[in-house]
């Protein structure tokens, strides 16, 4: 019998009709809890305009009901607010699988004109969207339904859930990528969680730098419990290179690697892209498993599929999108960074904050003793959350972008703009050049009027709490600046950018190269 599917999202989202279908195809008993409500006496639409706290405590009883005779594995339609109302996703979440179904505000009002009857809360629908968007992310995937047919979503969300149950119980509590057959799930543990991701794999190699393989190589062997390959690459930008991807196919391939075995990547961004970059070419394409030891490929590099090397004119301008098969964090690994690494890693945390609200934006605030400290301490328990709810925030981008045509995943290059151009010409970390990036990013916005200037002020202190470089016109030289004609979102004279209006509602536009180098050369001082 099936574990219990829980549709939640947005209004208009089509969670009844997608919820009906499933059910219908699958032969599962359907509960729609707007009709649960409906049938205590007194129909949703006039209880939401008379009495809205007395609604949700209505939704809330009635959701209860459903997970108490949740046996035969039902497909449940909740109500747009639902998730956003006290522990209601908490008990989804633990009762069964949780998936939310992304439409856009304007395409959700388009549908709710279209279909008639009485929606109270569709006047609020902008700020009501904005306020649930990050409950919606903490479902364990989100499926977009824009652009989709009906049966179109049904059959994704059907993918989802055969991903999700084939999973050990063991990696059920995690965030799956929403790509159909090719879903995968992103762990956020104490230890190293593989599951049966490495079970048919011919051979298996990983691949690491000196520096990590020295602290974690033994552990993660132990837990893979069968002879690897090891393959050990220096530390560093500079392995992202030719000659490294070409000595590390030359040396899998000597050591009698085949299409059905399987990468791991230990380690940071480099290794991450690196790995990845063999997996996805190597005999036209092997899986890769990431095990991220770092903050920011734990919440970034490590997601996604992107997979590159350099070239010298730019970072990561070679390279091939590979969906790994399953990452796993290990929360105790963080406390071997050394203190920069730490911090720098808080420049994508501030990031996801930028992007997702106010909530993780005080989350991360809560982090940054242990991001300023020098002591290899274990990280805080808030960064769990931190962490899962940035991993949350881009597997949903992933799934609707996956490829980056849409636009939609543009916005996780928030601050990456300047910040790839400084980290290229400055030797500081990935991390800390997004840091800049962000400062450039607020800085850009408010020239063009989407910001007002203490949105800057904000995003230094943020990075001053978390021990991170915050004078950005100590790097704007020409050097980093000529750099953005170079930049992979760059489409004739035009450059993509993030800009901020402000926390929690970023924006991809179009900026003339010229017109960005002339805001940032004239806010820096000569």
């Amino acid at each position: 019998m099936p574990a219990p599917l829980f549709l939640i999202g947005f209004m208009a989202a089509g969670k009844t009709s997608v919820g009906r279908s499933i059910a219908r195809a699958q032969g599962r008993r359907f509960v729609d809890l707007d009709d649960e409500i409906a049938a205590m006496g007194e129909p949703v639409a006039a209880l939401v305009a008379r009495d809205e706290a007395e609604f949700r405590r209505r939704e809330a009883s009635a959701l209860a009901t459903a997970i108490g005779d949740a046996g035969d594995g039902p497909v449940v339609a909740t109500g747009g607010g639902a998730a956003s109302f006290g522990d209601n996703l908490d008990r989804m979440r633990a009762a069964g699988l949780v998936i939310a179904l992304g439409v856009d505000v304007g395409e959700a009002r388009a549908r709710a004109e279209r279909s008639g009857g009485t929606r109270p809360l569709l006047a609020q629908a902008e700020a009501l969207a904005a306020r649930r968007a990050s409950s919606y992310r903490r479902a364990h995937a989100v499926v977009s339904t824009v652009g989709r047919t009906i049966d179109e979503v049904a059959g994704e969300v059907a993918a989802v859930e055969r991903a999700w149950t084939a999973l050990p119980l063991a990696l059920r509590d995690c965030t799956l990528v929403a790509l159909g057959a090719r879903s995968y799930p992103i762990v956020v543990s104490d230890r190293v969680e593989l599951g049966d991701a490495l079970r048919a794999a011919s051979r298996v190699a990983v691949i690491t730098d000196g520096n990590v393989g020295r602290l974690w190589g033994d552990a993660v062997k132990l837990a893979i419990g069968r002879d690897v390959v090891e393959l050990t690459i220096e530390p560093g930008e500079a392995s992202k290179s030719f000659s490294t991807y070409e000595r590390s196919c030359a040396e899998l391939v000597a050591r009698g690697l085949d299409r059905s075995s399987v990468i791991v990547a230990l380690g940071g961004g480099v290794v991450g892209d690196l790995a990845g970059f063999v997996a996805a070419t190597l005999f036209r394409g092997i899986p890769v498993v990431q095990i991220p030891t770092t903050l920011v490929a734990m919440t970034d590099a490590a997601i996604g599929g992107k997979t590159a090397v350099d070239l010298p004119a730019g970072k990561n301008l070679v390279g091939a999108f590979h969906q790994p098969r399953l990452v796993t964090c290990a929360l105790p690994m963080l406390a071997t960074l050394p203190g920069r690494e730490r911090r720098a890693g808080f420049g994508e945390l501030w990031k996801y904050a930028l992007l997702d609200g106010r909530e993780l934006w005080r989350a991360v605030d809560a982090c940054a003793p242990w991001a300023s400290g020098d002591r290899g301490d274990d990280a805080p328990s808030e960064l769990r959350d931190v962490i899962a709810r940035s991993v949350a925030y881009k597997a949903a981008v992933v799934g609707r972008d996956e490829l980056e045509r849409s636009g939609h995943r543009a916005l996780l290059n928030l601050g990456h703009t300047i910040g790839h151009a400084i980290e290229t010409h400055s030797g500081l970390l990935h991390g800390e050049a997004v840091g800049l990036g962000l400062v450039a990013a607020c800085r850009v916005s408010a020239a063009l009027g989407l910001a007002g200037p203490e949105l800057e002020t904000e995003v230094v202190e943020a990075l001053r709490r978390t021990g991170m470089p915050v004078d950005l016109d100590r790097y704007l030289v020409p050097a980093v600046l000529d750099h953005v004609r170079v930049d992979k979102k760059r489409t004739a004279d035009n450059v993509r950018f993030i800009a901020i209006r402000e926390v929690g509602s970023c924006e991809p536009i179009d900026v003339p190269i010229a017109e960005l180098g002339r805001i940032l050369r004239a806010t820096t001082a000569p």
